[in-house]
Protein backbone atom coordinates (compact mmCIF):
# COMPACT_ATOMS: atom_id res chain seq x y z
CA UNK A 1 0.00 0.00 0.00
CA UNK A 2 1.51 3.69 -1.15
CA UNK A 3 0.42 5.89 1.69
CA UNK A 4 2.13 9.08 2.49
CA UNK A 5 2.22 11.02 5.65
CA UNK A 6 -0.71 13.40 4.33
CA UNK A 7 -3.16 10.44 4.31
CA UNK A 8 -2.39 9.52 7.56
CA UNK A 9 -1.56 12.37 9.63
CA UNK A 10 -4.21 14.98 9.57
CA UNK A 11 -2.63 18.81 8.39
CA UNK A 12 -4.22 22.01 9.02
CA UNK A 13 -4.25 24.97 6.90
CA UNK A 14 -5.94 27.22 8.84
CA UNK A 15 -7.25 27.93 12.06
CA UNK A 16 -9.63 30.01 14.25
CA UNK A 17 -11.39 30.97 17.28
CA UNK A 18 -14.93 31.85 17.84
CA UNK A 19 -16.94 32.05 21.02
CA UNK A 20 -13.99 29.83 22.93
CA UNK A 21 -14.23 27.25 20.68
CA UNK A 22 -10.94 26.46 18.45
CA UNK A 23 -11.89 25.52 15.04
CA UNK A 24 -9.33 23.73 12.48
CA UNK A 25 -9.49 23.36 8.31
CA UNK A 26 -7.62 20.28 7.56
CA UNK A 27 -6.05 19.48 3.68
CA UNK A 28 -8.42 17.03 3.16
CA UNK A 29 -12.11 19.94 3.80
CA UNK A 30 -12.54 18.86 7.30
CA UNK A 31 -13.17 21.39 9.71
CA UNK A 32 -12.76 20.19 13.56
CA UNK A 33 -13.54 22.28 16.72
CA UNK A 34 -12.96 21.70 20.20
CA UNK A 35 -13.69 23.96 23.50
CA UNK A 36 -10.78 25.78 24.55
CA UNK A 37 -11.32 24.47 28.14
CA UNK A 38 -10.26 21.22 27.15
CA UNK A 39 -6.37 22.56 28.02
CA UNK A 40 -5.54 24.23 31.34
CA UNK A 41 -3.90 26.80 29.38
CA UNK A 42 -6.24 27.61 26.92
CA UNK A 43 -8.88 27.13 29.54
CA UNK A 44 -7.72 30.08 31.62
CA UNK A 45 -7.05 32.70 28.25
CA UNK A 46 -8.30 35.72 27.71
CA UNK A 47 -10.84 35.74 24.26
CA UNK A 48 -8.09 38.14 22.91
CA UNK A 49 -5.48 35.79 24.08
CA UNK A 50 -6.94 32.96 22.81
CA UNK A 51 -7.28 34.72 19.28
CA UNK A 52 -3.34 34.58 18.63
CA UNK A 53 -3.30 31.09 17.30
CA UNK A 54 -0.64 30.07 14.45
CA UNK A 55 -0.16 26.91 12.07
CA UNK A 56 3.24 25.55 13.10
CA UNK A 57 5.28 22.80 11.63
CA UNK A 58 3.82 22.48 8.23
CA UNK A 59 0.38 22.40 9.56
CA UNK A 60 0.96 19.35 11.80
CA UNK A 61 0.62 22.21 14.95
CA UNK A 62 -0.91 24.73 16.46
CA UNK A 63 0.80 27.38 18.70
CA UNK A 64 0.00 29.92 21.02
CA UNK A 65 3.72 32.30 21.50
CA UNK A 66 1.62 34.69 24.11
CA UNK A 67 0.23 31.05 26.09
CA UNK A 68 3.33 29.22 25.59
CA UNK A 69 0.78 26.37 24.70
CA UNK A 70 1.79 24.12 21.33
CA UNK A 71 -0.97 21.25 20.28
CA UNK A 72 -0.57 18.57 17.71
CA UNK A 73 -3.60 18.68 15.36
CA UNK A 74 -3.54 14.99 15.38
CA UNK A 75 -3.50 14.76 18.87
CA UNK A 76 -7.07 17.28 19.26
CA UNK A 77 -8.24 15.47 16.22
CA UNK A 78 -7.98 12.04 17.86
CA UNK A 79 -9.45 13.41 20.92
CA UNK A 80 -6.13 13.47 23.20
CA UNK A 81 -7.56 16.47 25.66
CA UNK A 82 -5.74 17.60 29.19
CA UNK A 83 -9.35 17.87 30.66
CA UNK A 84 -12.81 16.40 30.55
CA UNK A 85 -15.55 17.70 29.27
CA UNK A 86 -17.63 19.70 32.17
CA UNK A 87 -20.34 18.23 33.67
CA UNK A 88 -23.71 19.33 32.76
CA UNK A 89 -26.42 19.69 35.28
CA UNK A 90 -29.58 18.20 34.59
Amino acid sequence: MNSTIDEIEPCAIRAWVQERMIFVELTDGRIFGFPANRFIRLRDASDQDLKTVNIELNGYALRWDLLDEDLTVAGVVAGRFQLPLPVQAA
